[in-house]
């Protein structure tokens, strides 16, 4: 029931974590693509396979210990005694000796448990040690996808501004044919055009290095991406930090090394414990009297107790140092909430500031525009001049990847905030 409950509790938190953020078809297929297709998740997934391995083994120690033993053994010098003017031989030359040989562990004193405990601790860390794996490619998925986006609308406005050179470069040809214009006209204006170009190859080998880390990470070079369309329901800074604590992979693997380091000290507090077992040995063997040449069928059956008595105090002070441990864990979570919020506050900030920006960049962009159209205007009834349409051109240019840029780094600081609240989103 207790196993149903928590299994129903786990599935709520999940179902809430989807909703607070929205994020597209495209971006979820893309990160399920890179955990079925990224080396270095393969790898850390093998981890769990490892610790489960490690738990059977150590469960196997509660079975006894069989073994079969044979020894040979040539003995000199013989054992004879003179009885009755006879010699008599206690022992033969040639021992022959087969057995069967049974261990096993009837109290232990929590020494077994303890360290199947220890196994599970391990085996749920390498569990949560897959899900920070898969949380941090999310992220390098996701940012990888903006990346892309964001070249991609930069190319686009580049596109723009060329296309409005080129229109204005025939006017200009055609002015300069009529004799209304003059060559240095031409050539500035070229030379902008050769500039724009020349921005627009640098934007193009980026999108392609991106494409190519985007590859890396999924095995897939597609993306269809046209906008910064990934969102999460904002909140304040102490929720933020109180939902990473319960959720971001990091501070689910802190309380792990925590649990882990308990369970070492429950095993060191086990050492100065006793151990009574059972013992069982049956088989054959030579050297009975009278008839010590005769293999002869024997068994035997006990009862052990051992108990450590003086070590140095080895002991005592492992259990210091292990108690040490559990205070560094503990104090690591302690750092680990101070740089969360820290980084819960300045995502926040980012957050904020750049949707003030995008505010601000809408009179820009209608101000510029305005300003283009004036120029070109000009340009075609001669009154206007290329340095009016080159610095027109460069205005808008300014404002519409300003406005990008906010867009963009308001899309990566969302997905920083969601990254540091551990919600899920793929």
């Amino acid at each position: 029931m207790k196993k149903i409950i928590f299994a129903s509790t786990l599935s709520l938190i999940s179902l809430a974590s989807h909703a607070q953020v929205k994020v597209n078809a495209e971006l979820k297929n893309l990160i399920g693509q890179s955990f079925g297709y990224f080396p270095k998740l393969k790898e850390v997934e093998n981890t769990v396979v490892t610790a489960q391995e490690k738990l059977a083994l150590t469960q196997l120690n509660k079975f006894p210990e069989v073994t079969a033993d044979a020894s040979y053994a040539y003995v000199r010098p013989k054992i004879e005694l003179p009885i009755n003017g006879e010699k008599f031989q206690f022992a033969p030359l040639h021992n022959l000796n087969g057995a069967i040989n049974a261990n096993y562990a009837l109290f232990d004193f929590g020494r077994l448990q303890a360290n199947i405990n220890r196994s599970k601790d391990d085996l749920q860390f390498a569990k949560h040690q897959v899900e920070y794996t898969k949380a941090q490619l999310a992220f390098q998925v996701a940012n990888v996808y903006y990346n892309i986006v964001f070249l991609q609308k930069a190319i686009s406005i580049q596109d723009s501004v060329l296309s409005f050179l080129n229109e204005n470069r025939r006017i200009v040809e055609s002015q300069l044919a009529n004799g209304t214009a003059l060559r240095i006209d031409l050539l500035n204006i070229q030379a902008a055009i050769d500039n724009e170009k020349n921005r627009k190859i640098d934007l193009n080998n980026s999108l392609q290095k991106q494409l190519n880390l985007l590859e890396y990470t999924t095995g897939n070079k597609q993306n269809n991406g046209q906008n910064f369309d990934f969102d999460v329901n904002l909140t304040d800074a102490n929720n933020a930090l109180m939902t990473a604590q319960t959720q971001n992979p990091d501070f689910i693997l802190a309380k792990d090394r925590i649990k882990q380091a308990n369970s070492d000290l429950a095993i060191t507090k086990t050492a100065d414990k006793p151990v009574i077992g059972l013992r069982a040995a049956a088989g054959v063997k030579n050297g009975y009297v009278p008839y010590i040449a005769d293999m002869r069928f024997n068994y035997l059956t006990g009862i052990s107790f051992s108990v450590p008595i003086y070590n140095g105090g080895k002991n005592k002070q492992q259990q210091k140092l292990q108690q040490n441990i559990i205070k560094q864990n503990e104090m690591a979570v302690e750092s680990l909430s101070s740089t969360y919020k820290k980084d819960i506050e300045q995502a926040l900030t980012d957050i904020s500031a750049n949707l003030e920006r995008i505010k601000n960049t809408q009179g820009q962009i209608e101000q510029a525009q305005t300003a283009q159209q004036l120029a070109s205007v000009r340009l075609k009834n001669g009154t206007g001049t290329n340095l009016e349409i080159t610095n027109a051109s460069t205005n808008l240019q300014r404002a519409a990847l300003t406005r990008l840029q906010y867009e963009y780094q308001l899309c990566l600081a969302k997905l920083e905030l969601t990254r540091l609240m551990g919600y899920q989103y793929w």
